[in-house]
């Protein structure tokens, strides 16, 4: 990973584009920040990605000798992890050359004018994200398994 503090504004596409089609409906053209209002870290973002897979992860360290370890797993969603495990490491390679510390959007105006609210959360987004993720593993897992080539 890269800069595990960056912090964002997370977004799911399905409200983006809802928000797109309530600005085509407008008699006059305006222009509007596609944005939820709200921002969290990649930090964050990881940990959801593991809590949606049964896994609770501790941080330690920092900068680049920050790493991620497992420090339990429930059910069955990730069998090849273990307790201790190092999971996340940050790479340099990963960091952004224009790193941006904070991105922030403001949504007021198409709160206002076109009266949209994001209504997915960007935990719900993630948890999502790992479902189909988790999904295509397994169905890549199955395939190896039974001899035939991914």
């Amino acid at each position: 990973m890269g800069n595990l503090d960056a912090l964002r504004d997370w977004g799911h596409a399905k409200d983006y584009v809802r928000m797109q089609w309530l600005m085509l409906q407008q008699n006059q053209p305006d222009d509007y920040v596609i944005a939820t209002g709200k921002q969290f870290s990649v930090r964050q973002f990881i940990k959801w990605a593991a809590e949606a897979l049964g896994i609770e992860v501790s941080f330690s360290g920092e900068g680049l000798d920050e790493v991620g370890v497992v420090v339990s797993v429930e059910g069955d969603r990730a069998p090849c992890v273990s307790i201790g495990d190092v999971i996340i490491r940050v790479d340099p390679r990963y960091f952004r050359l224009t790193e941006v510390q904070t991105l922030l959007g403001d949504p007021t105006k198409a709160k206002n004018n076109l009266g949209w609210m994001p209504e997915i959360s960007a935990k719900a987004m993630c948890e999502e994200m790992v479902a189909s993720d988790l999904t295509l593993a397994i169905q890549k897992s199955l395939l190896k398994k039974n001899g035939y080539g991914i």
